[in-house]
């Protein structure tokens, strides 16, 4: 039996009204007994539209908020039970991919200085000192499709695709298992968005992670998840195989989204990904 490595398990969230001129606001539940099993080494999808809770539930898994009730466990720990320090141990673990490429690196920043960041913050972890921190950035770069080259560059001198390709290899920098796939792909060009498609499936296929997806893009949901989730106003709907959930819908929310689905060419499962100087 394939192992979970991260269990969300019965999580809610609810907001506090705010106080206003005219009296406190209703109270806003965000997630409603949000249950999810993500296995070892496998990519699954999170659906749904703009409020539907994703952000919230992904800032969870991150242990940015705390839920209401409920338990997020990653390898089987309880999120909300470790310590700072365990927490910090934790999140080199645990990394996240967003979906601007634009506003997620400090275009004051070299690219080296970015992809080395995670390796001085979880220093403790590592243990690299600072050549071996380049040379790894240089590694990293590389295996994302860049190379050495670039180390020296700014952010400004890349196109959309290739900040990407730079976030990852950030993302990658501190030997995580599992990645939050936050959007990844929908700020890009089609055509740039399947190459990065193809280098995620190659670096899951090289380095065996486990992806959680969060989309609203269901033909690249499609396309890289094994199992998906449809979330509606905070709760989820519908889950299961994703060949299963894109065939044979049960849900009326399910059949709404896969009807008004586009037919979108995807890249073949597998492509290598082309290196992009």
């Amino acid at each position: 039996m394939p192992e979970p490595i991260l269990v969300i398990d019965n999580v809610s969230k609810v907001y506090p009204g705010r106080r206003g001129m005219f009296g406190r606001s209703a109270e806003v539940q965000a997630l409603k007994g949000v249950s999810i099993s993500v296995d070892r080494g496998e990519s699954f999808g999170l659906v749904g539209e703009s409020g539907s809770g994703k952000t919230t539930l992904t800032r969870s898994i991150l242990h940015l908020e705390q839920p209401t009730s409920g338990r997020i466990l990653f390898e089987g720990r309880d999120l909300a039970t470790l310590s700072g320090a365990e927490l910090r141990r934790l999140r080199a673990r645990v990394q996240i991919v967003f979906q601007d490429p634009y506003a997620s690196l400090n275009p004051r920043m070299t690219v080296q200085d970015i992809v080395t960041e995670p390796m001085v913050v979880h220093q403790d972890v590592l243990g690299l000192n600072g050549r071996q921190r380049t040379e790894r950035a240089a590694e990293l770069l590389s295996l994302v499709g860049l190379g050495p080259q670039h180390l020296r560059r700014f952010p400004h001198e890349f196109s959309g695709g290739q900040r990407q390709r730079i976030c990852i290899a950030r993302a990658l920098a501190s030997g995580p298992e599992l990645l939050l796939l936050d959007e990844p792909t929908s700020a890009l060009d089609v055509s740039v968005q399947a190459q990065v498609l193809n280098l995620l499936c190659d670096l899951q296929d090289r380095l065996g992670l486990t992806y959680f997806f969060i989309s609203h893009d269901l033909a690249v949901v499609r396309y890289l998840c094994s199992r998906v989730a449809l979330i509606y106003r905070g709760e989820l709907v519908e889950e299961g195989e994703t060949a299963q959930i894109f065939d044979a819908p049960e849900t009326e929310y399910a059949q709404m989204l896969i009807g008004a689905m586009p037919e979108v060419a995807v890249p073949s499962a597998g492509r290598p990904s082309t290196p992009m100087t």
